[in-house]
């Protein structure tokens, strides 16, 4: 059988975009993506870890848009998973689109950072290491079993100051403030779309995109509740749809006292966004489809 997506979702991105837009993302849909992954640098540095790929003749290349990013053209995740390189927690695996929302927070080593939905800790661990893990991080998860792998990852990546709150971020006391949040929200995964893996397609559904976007408001209106005034958070999904990315964001700037600053970030295969100065990546066999909103409370 032809893999195709759910028509659904070619109606709903024929609404949005013009047909060459659309036959990119499904193109994007069907291509092989490349692994990827940053060096721990809480742990290791470049050098140490390209020369244990050098020993294993591993073929790498440096994704010089990221600090301590690299692509694996030929090699799949799993085949590290019992190597030094993971189990000592040197590298960690991520998709070079969820390696993008931590940098725009301009993190500092004087901040407490709230990230609301963490698991399964790549962005988390990424905000200790950028502060060099002296940054104040509270980590959220709502899911036990997600929770018990979020704190197992931070513990591997040696990222300190960081606390894991298993607990819904919707729900968070507004006695709390923080001068940086990170909402990495839950999401269809729209961008993420694999044809070529039938069985996890099944779980993809016009529900599940409405029912995100319902959980994605209420958990950034809690954000802009407990963000510090003239302070910013992110928020970003890897999702491509409007209902989960524009439609929330412009709902919150009619309803809260807040703007959008204006990001920009070079070389991204980009779709076209209704709202000035966010991102909206293109999946592609390097990328994951992607949105990204720097918001700032006034």
């Amino acid at each position: 059988m032809e893999n195709t997506a759910p028509k659904f979702l070619i109606d709903l991105l024929k609404k949005e975009y013009d047909l060459e837009l659309v036959n990119k993302i499904l193109e994007g849909y069907s291509i092989k993506r490349y692994t990827t992954f940053r060096v721990n640098t809480l742990k290791s540095c470049d050098k140490d870890v390209l020369d244990i790929l050098d020993s294993m003749q591993v073929k790498y290349i440096k994704y010089d848009a990221i600090e301590h990013a690299y692509i694996l053209p030929d090699r799949s995740a799993k085949e590290f998973y019992d190597t030094k390189l993971v189990f000592d927690g040197l590298i960690y695996f991520q998709s070079l689109s969820s390696m993008l929302p931590p940098l725009f927070l301009d993190i500092k080593e004087t901040d407490t950072i709230l990230d609301m939905a963490a698991a399964p800790g790549g962005k988390t661990t990424m905000m200790a290491a950028l502060s060099n893990g002296k940054a104040q991080i509270t980590a959220c998860e709502v899911n036990k079993i997600r929770s018990e792998r979020l704190k197992h990852n931070i513990e591997v990546q040696n990222a300190k100051n960081v606390f894991v709150m298993r607990a819904d971020a919707r729900m968070l006391d507004d006695f709390f403030s923080f001068d940086k949040i990170l909402l990495d929200a839950p999401c269809s995964g729209s961008g993420t779309i694999d044809l070529n893996n039938r069985k996890a397609l099944k779980a993809f559904s016009y529900d599940l995109v409405k029912n995100s976007a319902h959980l994605q408001y209420e958990l950034l209106k809690k954000a802009i509740q407990i963000l510090k005034p003239n302070s910013c958070m992110v928020y970003s999904t890897c999702s491509i749809l409007p209902i989960e990315n524009e439609e929330i964001i412009s709902r919150a700037l009619k309803e809260f006292n807040i703007e959008i600053v204006p990001i920009e970030f070079r070389g991204l295969p980009l779709l076209p966004t209704k709202i000035k100065g966010c991102l909206l990546v293109l999946p592609n066999e390097y990328f994951e489809g992607f949105f990204i909103a720097k918001i700032r409370k006034k």
